[in-house]
């Protein structure tokens, strides 16, 4: 079942917001910032924060936290074009990951933000990871919600990110056909716990273009960070779920093997939650959340 679980996770890689307050955050929204790989929308005033959804998840998936959020802080929703329904643009290329980061880079240095914190799920956590490694000076903590420096070992004990390829290409082959609805209920029954939850998910991979989901699934799967960790000083926390189906005493040793050698590290288990932990769980991630920026 761990694997099952975590198939479905890279096939979302790196949740339900109920629609008032979809409605809410869109409305408070500044005008969309667009660049090659991502656009980007404001809320607040205050310490900045960018938040970076998962694979096929538009930037409405943190609607539960942001407008709270935005009370005290200036939040940057992050969407990876071609998902949410948008324009693909530049992500009809290989190097989407590579260019979501050169993006966020670009627009921290543009907007003059001053080492904002940074939120990532699932494919967006390992997009905060490979910032964090890339440009250290731009961001000044990290959490990572459910992904991990290199998913492919679930998948195939012992891999590589070579190794892993031949797997990657017949996944990637396969989502390159728009998913139905049956699919994408299916879907989402494994990557929430909760009814609500699964039914929003299931809107989101529909609206994803199947193009960039499946090329960035497939950059998602060959990427390996596992032997830069222990370079990476930015501090980070990382969010992950436990369930029945997964219990902490088996997520706990995967998630703390894939992170070691972190020096500052923090990791938080979310009992009774799937994948989309701030959809299953937004109360507990709320808390953690704030002990996070509270840090």
């Amino acid at each position: 079942m761990l694997k099952q679980t975590m198939f479905a996770a890279a096939l979302m890689l790196g949740t339900a917001a109920e629609p008032a307050l979809a409605q809410t955050a869109t409305q408070q929204a500044s005008a969309t910032m667009q660049m090659d790989h991502i656009s980007v929308q404001a809320i607040g005033a205050g310490d900045p924060i960018i938040l970076i959804p998962g694979l096929s998840t538009p930037r409405n998936v943190w609607d539960g936290i942001a407008p709270d959020l935005a009370k005290t802080h200036r939040v940057y929703l992050v969407q990876v074009n071609g998902f949410g329904g948008g324009d693909p643009g530049a992500n009809l290329k290989p190097g989407i990951l590579d260019g979501v980061v050169a993006d966020l880079a670009t627009f921290i240095r543009d907007h003059k933000l001053e080492k904002p914190a940074m939120v990532g799920h699932s494919m967006g956590g390992l997009a905060a990871l490979m910032f964090a490694k890339a440009h250290p000076d731009q961001v000044s903590r990290v959490m990572v919600v459910d992904a991990l420096p290199f998913i492919g070992a679930l998948f195939v004990p012992g891999s590589t990110a070579d190794t892993i390829e031949p797997l990657a290409v017949q996944m990637r082959d396969r989502m390159r056909t728009k998913q139905t609805s049956q699919s994408a209920e299916a879907t989402a029954r494994t990557m929430a716990v909760k009814a609500g939850s699964r039914a929003q998910i299931a809107q989101w991979v529909l609206a994803a273009d199947p193009r960039v989901a499946s090329a960035a699934m497939y950059e998602d799967m060959t990427t390996d960070l596992r032997g830069d960790m222990a370079t990476i000083e930015t501090p980070i926390t990382l969010v992950y779920p436990h369930n029945e189906y997964v219990p902490l005493a088996r997520a706990d040793p995967l998630y703390r093997g894939q992170y070691q050698g972190v020096a500052n590290m923090q990791f938080v288990p979310v009992g009774d939650s799937g994948h989309f932990v701030m959809l299953d769980q937004p109360e507990a991630f709320v808390r953690a959340l704030n002990e996070f920026l509270a840090d």
